[in-house]
């Protein structure tokens, strides 16, 4: 992971108001990936976006970690579809403008 840049876990627990058992929680059921870095453990920038929405889901909607991890997976699975029906509708375009 070279170039990667990382945020550690205790200043997401300062920002977010958060115990590092959450962030454990959500590496545990393979939400997320704590790397140590320095000897410190972080998680990806690149991923930022998904553990804030996580984190969201925890403060605003009261979600526990399985609720959580259920969303995800059901937010991955329609991500899938929409670009599996986008592929199909552009094959489909390819055989309308023949005729």
């Amino acid at each position: 992971m070279k170039g990667t840049e990382f945020i550690s876990i205790s200043d997401l627990c300062a920002n977010y108001q958060l115990e590092i058992s959450f962030f454990n929680q959500l590496h545990d059921v393979g939400l997320i990936e704590i790397i140590t870095h320095k000897k410190t453990p972080c998680v990806s920038l690149e991923t930022i976006n998904d553990v804030e929405k996580m984190i969201r889901m925890h403060h605003d909607l009261n979600i526990n970690i399985q609720g959580i991890d259920v969303a995800f997976n059901l937010l991955k699975k329609v991500e899938y579809l929409n670009n599996e029906l986008n592929s199909l509708k552009n094959k489909l375009r390819l055989y309308e403008d023949d005729f």
